[in-house]
């Protein structure tokens, strides 16, 4: 099983335009959509359309109607007591396969509610193969909510341990790699708030998220210059690009590895980053190749975001086939681009 944590979750609405957002003006949506979301509640809806077996950890009071929207869908969770409503996201999309997110802060959390959330994660813990940690934390979460929840993780008895994933942003990615999680998941803006919180601003201060998506040397670089202070394995999305997976030092014969596939329109990017971690944790659970686990993390993330809203894709879904896997070199650099 593969557990998901998401200490801030949210009532994702997405809205679909007919031509691109312009700020000032009213604009008619084509459709719209609203569902349960937040990083780690949208690992577990993909890795529950794949058939996984999954459950999904959060905050939450009874009658919210994020978990409302949980049950209706059908989707295994646990829930601790919060006191306030959770938040909703808004995301805009059109033709063009640009998005805009409006993301609210969510409520407040004190101690109290995140040591339940803690006793909660290490009371299912001792079941899962994975735990992915995932997402912003809310207002009140100390921002080393999940290196200490690594830790504690860690320090339990369990007759086999889970491996931990993190996929977070800013001062609580920072945090976590302290404690040396097995796997981390940025994307490129992610990876160079990362890189700059831990080297300094000025290390990368010209380089852009979208120059870093198209240069996947740099980007092995940067994951290379992090490893000495606590990360392990990374798999990195570049959005329609592809993504690369970087092993964790001492890895006998492990290479770095660059996935991509043909072109595609996005409809929608919302999830598409959760639906490939999922893809890579569900095919490492299987025991399968690095290769492998990137070549279903890139079919995953690629599926997902050619589907409405934050629509996870199931098997008939996935184009495995049209992903292409090599060991990274630096002769590879222009198929990133």
């Amino acid at each position: 099983m593969i557990l998901s944590v998401t200490p801030n979750p949210s009532l994702d609405s997405t809205i679909e335009l007919p031509a691109p957002l312009v700020p000032g003006q009213v604009h008619r949506a084509v459709t719209s959509h609203s569902g349960p979301g937040g990083k780690g509640v949208n690992v577990s809806r993909a890795l529950a359309a794949a058939s996984a077996e999954t459950l999904a950890l959060l905050p939450g009071d009874t009658g919210d109607p994020l978990l409302t929207a949980l049950q209706s869908i059908h989707l295994p969770h646990a829930t601790v007591p919060v006191g306030h409503p959770l938040r909703t996201n808004i995301t805009i999309t059109d033709p063009s396969g640009t998005t805009t997110k409006i993301n609210e802060p969510g409520p407040a959390v004190d101690a109290t509610a995140t040591a339940a959330l803690t006793s909660l994660v290490v009371e299912h813990a001792a079941k899962a193969s994975w735990v992915a940690l995932a997402g912003s934390l809310p207002p009140g979460a100390p921002d080393a909510f999940y290196a200490e929840l690594t830790h504690q993780l860690r320090g339990t008895a369990f007759v086999r341990s889970p491996l931990i994933a993190v996929d977070a942003s800013g001062v609580a990615l920072a945090e976590a790699i302290t404690a040396e999680p097995d796997l981390i998941k940025p994307n490129a803006e992610e990876l160079l708030e990362l890189h700059q919180h831990v080297h300094g601003a000025e290390a990368t201060s010209a380089v852009s998220a979208e120059a870093l998506e198209a240069d996947v040397e740099l980007v092995a670089d940067l994951i290379h210059s992090l490893q000495p202070y606590g990360v392990r394995a990374a798999l990195v999305t570049l959005g329609a690009r592809g993504a690369l997976f970087i092993p964790q030092p001492g890895d006998v014969g492990a290479a770095v590895l660059f996935a991509y596939g043909p072109p595609l329109i996005a409809r929608s990017t919302v999830g598409a980053g959760d639906a490939a971690l999922a893809g890579f944790l569900i095919a490492h659970q299987r025991d399968e190749s690095p290769a492998d686990c990137l070549r279903q993390a890139v079919a995953q993330g690629r599926a997902a975001a050619t589907l409405p809203g934050s629509a996870m894709p199931g098997p008939t879904d996935l184009t495995l086939a049209d992903v292409v896997v090599d060991e990274f070199n630096t002769t590879m650099k222009g198929n990133a681009s």
